[in-house]
């Protein structure tokens, strides 16, 4: 009687059994290549899931549906791959609880991008984080300028975690609209407060010329003060 399922090629796709050393070899690969792929990316490249979390799923997702409608991929080499993930992230997992270092360079950790009220230039060039795009998250959150700031945080999930001066402490700070920010200059065209549009530091200038006494850049935004609106 004829088999309702050729079980070889189903099963192994008619590949030797030796082949199943290299699906792990192969798995292994790539695991490692997707991780440090999505590290270099940033965190905003794989907002709300961590890297790791977006290494797993890529991984599990590729191996559990080629299989389901590929015939020529064969059901025992996607279960070692699966297999293969959950041994490497169980041993990803051990590692990250016993090194702090390892733990960081896995998931990242959370950088302040801006205190009180003005950028944190360190923290801020490590981000892959283009100042419109988090100009455009501060919008987000009604944010007019950053004298309504007091810290600003990047979590190792991408996301933005803000924290606002009360009403009474707010003060003059880098305006992030784009009608007003998009009138920074190099001349200072009247006495007033103005902030750098570089780092956000904010003083009173005088007309003309001036460098930035935190990171010595010269362009320079009208200040403005306004109360954040909830």
């Amino acid at each position: 009687m004829k088999e309702i399922f050729e079980w070889n090629r189903l099963l192994f796709n008619e590949l030797p059994g030796v082949f199943l050393l290299e699906v792990i070899f192969r798995s292994t690969v790539m695991f490692i290549i997707l991780l440090l792929t999505l590290k270099l990316a940033g965190k905003r490249g794989v907002k709300q899931l961590s890297i790791f979390e977006t290494v797993i799923v890529i991984a599990l997702g590729s191996a559990a549906g080629d299989p389901m409608f590929y015939e020529d991929v064969g059901i025992v080499p996607a279960a070692i791959v699966f297999l293969v993930i959950i041994v490497l992230y169980r041993t990803v997992t051990w590692l990250t609880g016993k090194s702090k270092k390892f733990e960081e360079f896995i998931e990242g950790k959370t950088e302040c991008l801006i205190n009180n009220g003005k950028f944190s230039v360190t923290s801020f060039k490590k981000e892959t984080l283009a100042q419109d795009e988090f100009f455009s998250e501060l919008r987000v959150k009604s944010i007019e300028h950053l004298g309504q700031v007091k810290h600003a945080f990047i979590e190792p999930s991408g996301e933005i975690s803000v924290f606002y001066y009360d009403d009474k402490e707010v003060g003059y700070g880098l305006p992030i609209l784009p009608a007003l920010f998009t009138e920074k200059n190099k001349i200072i065209p009247r006495e007033g407060t103005y902030s750098c549009s570089f780092c956000g530091h904010t003083e009173k200038q005088k007309s003309g010329t001036a460098k930035c006494k935190i990171c010595q850049k010269d362009e320079w935004v009208a200040s403005i003060n306004t109360l954040r609106i909830t």
